[in-house]
């Protein structure tokens, strides 16, 4: 693999969208291609991160959007970019445009928040999973609601609407956005759209190699 050009994918999406199944089954299919894959996730796994992870209960609004852009930043310098550097495909559970959607719910601006998050890197593809509020819900309820985001009443509707205007204002700003639709579509289907598209941007990022 020595030479090849690494990518940063990021897998985003509501609560019960299948994020962590989908990024899993991408790495796979990836790995059965020959690529050299790396699955991350964020909250970072540090101590940092767990402690995030474990504590939406404890830490709100600015103290936690605090918290999980500190988090990113050390996870791009520490764990991400350099994997890419060494020619891998990173893909990541979790990225900022979960931020913009549930520190926004957490009463934070999208400016603040971006401001927060300054100096983050923009990914190959930003893989964000959406549909119906319903769908989400019911899987999200069969799942269980770990944080208190997923506790909100309606979250699944809140989320779905803010992925949706997120994946817009994202794409508007340059960001190469690969919206997927779950609503009728199994976790399977939707890895196979994101590993296409993936495969696709790594032949243009290593037209030498076989």
């Amino acid at each position: 693999m020595t030479g090849q050009r690494g990518l940063f994918i990021s897998v985003d999406g509501p609560g019960g969208s299948g994020k962590s199944t989908v990024a899993a089954l991408v790495a796979a299919r990836l790995a059965r291609h020959g690529l050299a894959v790396r699955q991350t996730r964020e909250p970072s796994p540090t101590p940092l991160g767990q402690l995030i992870r474990a504590g939406t209960d404890d830490y709100a609004g600015m103290a936690l959007a605090c918290l999980v852009a500190g988090d990113r930043h050390h996870h791009l310098a520490a764990e991400i970019r350099p994997a890419v550097a060494a020619g891998q495909i990173i893909i990541c559970d979790r990225y900022l445009p979960s931020s913009l959607v549930l520190q926004r719910m957490d009463d934070i601006s999208w400016d603040v928040i971006l401001q927060l998050n300054q100096g983050a890197d923009q990914p190959a593809l930003a893989v964000i999973l959406n549909g119906s509020p319903a769908v989400i819900a019911a899987r999200l309820a069969a799942r269980g609601r770990h944080s208190r985001f997923e506790r909100q009443p309606g979250s699944s509707q809140t989320e779905s609407d803010l992925y949706t205007d997120t994946a817009t204002r994202l794409a508007e700003a340059g960001w190469p956005v690969c919206t997927v639709d779950i609503t009728t579509r199994s976790a399977d289907q939707a890895a196979m759209i994101v590993t296409d598209r993936i495969l696709a941007l790594h032949a243009d990022a290593n037209p030498e190699q076989p």
